[in-house]
């Protein structure tokens, strides 16, 4: 079975992530599947558009394959990890500046690489079901594929809390933020596919099935803007003392995460903001190469993916006690 299904129907260059027992982890073979059929397509006249589904109902795809990336990190092989990166960043640049209509559709979960392989696209469909996320401090790892880029240009500081944070948000709150380009109600969603197949005009398409969402987003904005504007991560802790349901949830939230990796993705963050896509994406590379190598990814990946018993042990266990210095070179 293929883990890219790639074809062309009715002018429309069809890629289907097809690993659905791994929720479409973004493995190496789907990275050069995708790339391959991105490459083949770009200069071929009988392609006018490139529509990227997923065949599981469960997840669009639920990031890269990380486990596999520790695996080799605990075997010993610390070339795997950096290879597979470069190779990833260089194809959400293929995307982002892909001279063809990009199409992505949403349906479920779209986490890390998820959001790599489509919203650097031209077009985001999302429905009601699809949940959106940057969840890597929870692993010891940052959020990467760009995100240092397009999370740090939203308003009211939503980027930078939806990084550390990794708060997933609905498929309203991505167009609502422009992360997203169109909503279509599930039930309209397979017909909408099936016109873009049939090369029905992509505008007459989106005008068909797609609708205008809920502007009112899933969580506190104002809180988010008056917290997260703070300086450092500690001062956001401290505006966090106040007793509101979200700031309870979201102080739980933070310390359950890895403090080397809240303070490289803050660092990240802030520095996308004024970086090209590309210099996101090299910085990205750099902290990502890093990190990997550092005793949160093991230990973080180990207990959300391996073990599952959610129980981390990081070192260090407090922000006040991470070295900076080890990261500011790479940035």
């Amino acid at each position: 079975m293929a883990v890219v299904e790639a074809e062309v129907v009715g002018g429309v260059g069809h890629v289907v992530l097809n690993r659905p027992e791994a929720l479409n982890s973004l493995n190496g073979a789907m990275i050069d599947g995708i790339r391959a059929a991105l490459d083949a397509w770009r200069d071929d006249d009988a392609v006018d558009s490139v529509l990227v589904t997923s065949s599981s109902p469960r997840a669009f795809c639920a990031g890269g394959d990380i486990k596999a990336i520790r695996q080799a990190v605990v075997d010993g092989d610390h070339d795997a990890g950096p290879r597979y990166f470069a190779d990833e960043y260089d194809l959400d640049e293929l995307i982002a500046n892909y001279p063809k209509p990009y199409i992505a559709v949403i349906e479920a979960a779209a986490f890390g690489g998820g959001l790599g392989v489509s919203i650097h696209g031209s077009i985001r469909i999302v429905t009601e079901n699809a949940v959106l996320a940057m969840p890597e401090t929870a692993i010891g790892f940052v959020p990467d594929v760009g995100s240092s880029y397009f999370l740090s240009r939203l308003p009211g500081h939503i980027g930078r809390y939806l990084a550390l944070t990794g708060t997933r948000i609905t498929g309203s709150d991505a167009v609502a933020l422009g992360l997203a380009t169109h909503f279509c109600p599930s039930e309209s969603v397979d017909e909408l596919k099936a016109d873009i197949l049939a090369g029905t005009d992509i505008h007459e398409v989106l005008t068909r099935y797609t609708t205008v969402p809920s502007t009112e987003l899933s969580f506190d904005a104002e809180a988010v803007a008056q917290v997260f504007e703070k300086e450092s991560l500690v001062d956001i802790i401290d505006a966090l003392q106040c007793d509101t349901p979200w700031s309870r949830t979201t102080k739980t939230q933070l310390a359950t995460l890895s403090p080397t990796s809240l303070m490289a993705t803050d660092a990240l963050i802030a520095r996308g903001a004024g970086s090209t896509l590309r210099e996101c994406l090299d910085r990205e590379l750099r902290v990502a190469t890093w990190i990997i190598a550092e005793p949160d990814f093991a230990e973080g990946v180990r207990a959300v993916l391996v073990d599952k018993d959610r129980a981390p042990q990081w070192k260090p266990l407090v922000l006040e006690m991470v070295r900076p210095e080890a990261f500011q070179q790479l940035l």
